[in-house]
């Protein structure tokens, strides 16, 4: 059995291949469409509506929820601290990362690599007593200070490692042939390895904020009301009595909405970056 498409015989063994292809990317996406689904209409229920049971899906929707995070939680603040926080980590880290990504990759530094790996996987909860003891005796609680120095455990590593593979695919003979002509090592970085990683660098830089953004733990436990981001937001309709299921999902929908579309818009970016180097000739 064979069909034409574009004037080939297309074989019924190609088409049950794409059949496959399609039915599997549904089954992987449909379930984070749903929940994200499912979260924007919780945003515009009341919270009786959200209770119901059975689940309602046809309903006069409101838009409360939204200017009940607004306003009563000063979601503004939030916004204006989490741009602050993750900015603020994402250039740390690339300041600190990208010389020492370089250094790694050419001098070899497995053991230092790994290391930075191993902080990256150790659980968040982990820094939390240390930072919480050392921040308090230099008295940054609820400060940025505090916020960015901890969200570099979070971002230097991603700089680091995504970063090591990118100088490693720079031609050595580049680099030398640039020494020899008189430029420094550091005018080497900048004006040789540096320029050729762009694409890597956009990654490293998108992953960086979007994983600092998402940080919840270090927020909860190292700020106070004037320096939370907007993970915590969600936070404030959970209480003992009851959840705000409304105000909940309302503010997760706030906060997922600008990382969702900066990835639509970028995807192509972090896809290049992250195979970048894959392919060895």
């Amino acid at each position: 059995m064979e069909l034409l498409v574009s004037g080939r015989p297309r074989s019924a063994r190609k088409i049950l291949a794409d059949i496959g292809y399609y039915a599997g990317v549904a089954a992987i996406c449909i379930p984070f469409v749903f929940v994200f689904y499912w979260m924007v209409l919780g945003a515009m229920k009341t919270q009786v509506q959200n209770t119901a049971s059975p689940p309602l899906f046809w309903f006069s929707p409101t838009f409360a929820n939204f200017y009940k995070v607004f306003v009563a939680n000063q979601l503004l603040t939030y916004i204006e601290n989490s741009f602050a926080v993750s900015g603020g980590a994402t250039l740390a880290a690339l300041i600190l990362g990208l010389p020492a990504a370089h250094a790694i990759a050419r001098y070899r530094q497995r053991g230092v690599a790994i290391g930075i790996l191993l902080a990256r996987m150790a659980p968040h909860l982990s820094y939390i007593v240390p930072f919480f003891i050392l921040f308090q005796k230099l008295g940054w609680i609820d400060t940025y200070a505090s916020m960015i120095l901890s969200h570099l455990v979070i971002t230097l590593p991603i700089v680091v490692w995504i970063m090591i593979g990118a100088f490693e695919d720079v031609p050595l003979e580049l680099e030398e042939a640039a020494r020899i002509d008189g430029c420094s090592r550091w005018r080497v970085f900048t004006r040789i390895s540096f320029p050729v990683c762009r694409t890597a660098l956009a990654t490293a830089t998108i992953l960086s904020f979007i994983f600092s953004w998402n940080n919840f733990i270090f927020a909860l436990i190292l700020t106070g009301p004037d320096r939370r981001t907007l993970p915590v937001a969600v936070f404030n309709f959970i209480s003992g009595d009851e959840i705000d299921w409304g105000g909940l999902s309302a503010a997760a929908t706030l906060i997922t909405l600008p990382i969702l579309l900066l990835i639509l818009f970028v995807q192509r970016h972090i896809v290049q970056g992250m195979t970048a180097g894959g392919l060895k000739e």
